[in-house]
């Protein structure tokens, strides 16, 4: 099978590595891929929001099958694009379509769908430029922490958690007056605030059936102990020891079911990954959040637990038979620690020459945000390389991680020294 792989990050490189290791590959592609990438496929110059650019390029490469990792193509409508073609419609698109994509892109669609559903999360409100003064007297009412979402895609910064009133009111005015992020913020969600430890579940789904992944637990923010700015990720760990059989039951039957049956019943097709962000409370699962791609960095640490062959699973989703299809999964731990970036999620320089790499003991790099530059790997990104490894316990994985990444030498590169603090 000839396969083209959109994305250049993290969960991109997961993905592609899992994908090289299957028999029935014949010929990977990855767009725009990275230093990385190039070792599990061949990467290709093409934009992946450019879709007349992807079809010229699947029809010369009879490419039978796409795999959207990033949301942005998805929520823009690539899988219609393909299905609306007559010389696309038979390649197997892995990523839902632009209506379903809509519980990623927009907070408020999401958030209506699980009323709808009775799937339990966070009550909340919308509002608009029109509103505004509504939103900020709705303000009033709630005791903080208070918060924010952008309605639409911000790439993952979009969601704000003011501690007090008067920043609350500020951050709405910046968000919808002044437009803080763009048109993602012209509609801003202010939720209740639960208190409680997130986790993220997956599931693979061909719009019948689904196959539930191993679940992760990420690391958002930039500093130890969980303080300062959200970031695309600082790393993750899976399993996670709260989400027992007990609990996972309660996601399957209050979060899972009813959302897949939900989207069945709106005539919501749906193929691909299903993110659910979701918040232990007092041991009840709430969603805070859908996405509808695999997440990053929890697939640096969930797809290495996948014993079963991807393409395979990705095959029973094109061809809507996934209940035919078994997952198995690797009982060990897996810790994923992300290198980042000096200054970031703030700015940062690129272009800094990554050296250890060949120094790596019982691990598996992921590349995120690199090049390759003169046949050396340098950063070209934010989040830059993580490090994962499998361990018998939490602890032994990180140790292994942690370990590995002190070996990587970059200017300014930074990682947390304390993931897994708050589930051990």
């Amino acid at each position: 099978m000839k396969v083209l792989l959109l994305g250049s990050g993290g969960r991109e490189h997961a993905i592609a590595w899992k994908l090289a290791q299957s028999p029935k590959l014949e010929k990977l592609f990855i767009a725009p891929g990275n230093a990385g990438t190039a070792d599990e496929g061949t990467n290709v110059d093409l934009n992946v929001n450019d879709h007349n650019a992807v079809k010229e390029f699947v029809l010369k490469e009879n490419i039978n099958m796409l795999i959207v990792g990033p949301e942005a193509p998805l929520v823009a409508g690539i899988h219609d694009f393909f299905l609306n073609d007559e010389d696309l419609k038979n390649v197997g698109v892995i990523g839902p379509q632009s209506q379903a994509a809509m519980l990623e892109g927009s907070k408020n669609f999401a958030k209506e769908f699980m009323q709808r559903h009775d799937i339990p999360t966070a009550s909340y409100k919308t509002f608009n430029a029109d509103s505004l003064a509504d939103g900020l007297k709705y303000l009033e009412s709630l005791k903080p922490p208070y918060v924010l979402k952008a309605d639409g895609l911000a790439a993952g910064k979009g969601v704000l958690i003011c501690q007090s009133l008067a920043e609350a009111k500020a951050e709405l005015n910046s968000m919808i007056a002044d437009s803080k992020f763009g048109d993602a913020s012209s509609k801003v969600v202010i939720e209740e605030f639960l208190s409680g430890v997130e986790l993220s579940v997956f599931v693979l789904t061909d719009g019948d059936s689904y196959k539930i992944l191993p679940v992760a637990k990420d690391y958002k923010r930039i500093g130890e102990g969980d303080t300062g700015l959200n970031t695309g990720g600082m790393g993750s760990i899976s399993h996670v020891p709260f989400a027992d059989d007990e609990f996972m039951k309660k996601v399957e039957d209050h979060i899972i079911k009813p959302t897949i049956d939900g989207l069945k019943s709106e005539n919501i097709p749906y193929k691909g990954f299903v993110f659910f962000g979701l918040i232990n409370v007092n041991n009840d699962p709430f969603v805070i959040e859908y996405n509808v791609r695999m997440g990053d960095p929890e697939a640096e640490s969930v797809i290495p637990r996948i014993k079963s062959d991807l393409l395979d699973l990705f095959s029973g989703v094109a061809n809507n038979n996934l209940h035919e299809k078994e997952i198995e999964t690797d009982e060990r731990y897996t810790a994923a620690i992300m290198l980042v970036s000096g200054g970031y999620p703030g700015s940062y320089e690129k272009g800094k020459e990554i050296s250890g790499l060949d120094k790596m003991e019982d691990c598996i790099i992921f590349h995120a945000g690199t090049k390759l530059d003169s046949n050396k790997v340098v950063t070209n990104g934010g989040r830059v390389l993580a490090v994962t490894s499998y361990g018998k316990t939490m602890d032994e994985a990180l140790e292994k991680s942690y370990k590995n990444a002190a070996k990587i030498k970059f200017d300014g590169s930074y990682y947390r020294s304390d993931l897994g603090f708050d589930i051990k």
